[in-house]
């Protein structure tokens, strides 16, 4: 799936896909979200959008999966809401999440507290708990 610069981001920040996400996954600020939950906005919009080797690099190495399978057939994301960011210090942050999906006319809900890292300036996400 692809989204043009002008077109709403997957994300539901209500910004333009280029003024938001975009610049996160490609170009000179590639990988360089200003903190955990821009991070977590642009990982949902990377999955949206198919973007499995930005979802790899934005993994934190001790915890990433060594391959990322594509979305399954028919997968339609029906939208993100960030209930909560918590900064625990500056290199440490949680973000709470609902995001919604549809297969094979079954809506799925994911509900998680996400964990993330700051090393060496740039946000990785380490692991969640499903809630």
């Amino acid at each position: 799936m692809t989204t043009s610069p002008s077109t709403p981001c997957p994300c539901g920040s209500g910004a333009a896909y280029g003024a938001c996400c975009a610049r996160w996954h490609d170009g000179p600020q590639r990988l360089q979200a200003p903190d955990a939950q821009a991070l977590m906005r642009s990982r949902y919009s990377a999955f949206v959008l198919g973007l499995r080797e930005y979802l790899l690099d934005t993994w934190h190495p001790g915890t990433r999966p060594a391959v990322l399978e594509p979305n399954e057939p028919g997968l339609r994301w029906l939208g993100l809401q960030v209930k909560r960011h918590e900064v625990q210090d500056a290199d440490h942050a949680r973000v709470e999440f609902v995001a919604r999906s549809k297969l094979g006319g079954r809506a799925h809900r994911l509900h998680e507290i996400s964990r993330f890292v700051r090393e060496d300036g740039r946000w990785f996400y380490v692991d969640g708990d499903l809630l």
